[in-house]
């Protein structure tokens, strides 16, 4: 009888046998990651990826040649001499021996790249915020179920040990019952701003028409570009690309909203803001503050790109106010205040450290194959609150939000929920 199949128990370890050497495997295989988009933020996420084993960076790619240079350079300093530069993303999305992309390029391509990843079978890690338009970020997490990928955002607050004790100070209810929270930004930029550079010719060494991408067809300015050596990301404030600093903090902000009560949405939201100080040529709002109503509690968003003042004696950070107490926390630690009482103070540098444990939680994710500690339906959400607040205070309307429908309940706002690409770029799922 040696040719008699063999029994259950035979096959039982027999499989079980194979499953442990494949998942042992899994766990020592290096994970091929290519960055695209490599100016300020990308190479920022090449250095923390580095320190992490089980990443190997094959690829670096970018529409400009100095910072694609630059990025290569630290790649190969890092440890990775087998870089590759790449000019065009494509051939990225194209390469099979690629596993896992990391995109922080402007704002305007982080949907399409992240979908598009997806499709190409990668797991993604995608910077925020995750989208210019709800119907993107919708499109998105759909990529992201459909395809079965491992989408990480680069919301990397939620791997911060300081955010994480605060968190469990709010939902043991040590604050008591808590009926308003705050977001806040203050800052004091010059009047000046970015200036008011004329419009002219791209440099020779960046493909203007590729950085533009699905947004519209516009002359090259340095300010709406901004990704030059020593000068912060000024594209961020032009509503082509992106939505001001209303998405750039207030997602970080009010994701700590939303990660305390259990990913929730506002039902309304109300916006006020303008450019009232800076006399440069960006589009977006100095000055700004957003009203949100969500369930059992009001939450504010403030904006104040043109006075320093500190709330909680921070510059940013989200508060939690409740009857016995308010919590104020951000990237330097957390305070509690209770009323007749000195403010407890926790600011242990050990526990400051985010960016690598994110990252940690990525590999992990793509390994176990189970959703990372900022899936990219948590930054969706974070980003379609800040996104609403735009429209809101763009159209002067107060907006219902619909979390059962994706959209909100004015039909005079909704044709601005949906994306509008520049041809031949389409955002398919």
């Amino acid at each position: 009888m040696a040719n008699q199949a063999p029994g259950r128990r035979t096959f039982l370890k027999t499989a079980a046998a194979a499953l442990a050497a494949a998942t042992a495997r899994a766990a020592n295989d290096k994970v091929n990651i290519a960055f695209i988009g490599v100016g300020r933020m990308g190479t920022e996420n090449i250095g923390h990826c580095a320190k992490v084993p089980g990443f190997e960076i094959v690829a670096v790619c970018d529409v400009y040649q100095p910072a694609l240079d630059a990025a290569v350079e630290l790649a190969r300093n890092s440890g990775f001499a087998a870089v590759k530069p790449v000019h065009d993303f494509r051939q990225i999305l194209a390469d099979r021996s690629i596993d896992a992309v990391c995109i922080s390029t402007p704002d305007h391509w982080h949907a399409y790249m992240a979908v598009e990843a997806c499709k190409a079978g990668k797991d993604v890690w995608v910077e925020k915020p995750a989208c210019v338009y709800v119907e993107e970020g919708v499109s998105m997490i759909r990529a992201a179920r459909k395809f079965d990928r491992v989408v990480q955002a680069g919301t990397m607050q939620r791997s911060g040990a300081f955010f994480r004790k605060a968190l469990e100070i709010v939902k043991h209810g040590d604050l008591g019952d808590i009926t308003f929270c705050r977001a806040f930004k203050s800052e004091l930029s010059s009047k000046e701003g970015w200036g008011n550079p004329p419009d002219c010719d791209p440099p020779r060494d960046l493909d203007w028409d590729l950085w533009l991408g699905p947004a519209p067809a516009r002359p090259f300015n340095p300010n709406r570009f901004g990704v030059f050596p020593n000068h912060w990301s000024s594209f961020r404030y032009f509503w082509d690309y992106a939505g001001g600093a209303m998405t750039d903090w207030g997602v970080h902000l009010l994701d700590i909203v939303h990660l305390a009560f259990d990913e929730v949405m506002p039902l309304e939201v109300s916006a006020q803001g303008g450019k009232f100080y800076s006399t440069d040529n960006t589009e977006t709002p100095d000055t700004m503050q957003v009203t949100y109503r969500y369930p059992g509690f009001i939450g504010s968003c403030e904006i104040r790109q043109a006075n320093p003042f500190p709330l909680y004696d921070a510059a940013y950070g989200t508060a939690f106010h409740g009857t016995d107490a308010t919590l104020m926390v951000n990237r330097d630690g957390y305070t509690v205040f209770r009323k007749g009482a000195a403010p407890v103070v926790e600011k242990d540098r050990a526990l400051a450290e985010m960016n690598v444990p994110h990252w940690r939680n990525f590999l992990a994710a793509i390994r176990s194959r189970q959703r990372p500690t900022s899936d990219i339906e948590t930054c969706v959400r974070s980003t379609i609150a800040c996104v609403l607040a735009n429209l809101s205070m763009r159209h002067a309307l107060t907006l219902t939000w619909d979390d059962r429908a994706q959209t909100v309940r004015q039909p005079e706002a909704q044709p601005y929920l949906k994306v509008t690409y520049r041809a031949p770029w389409k955002l398919e799922v």
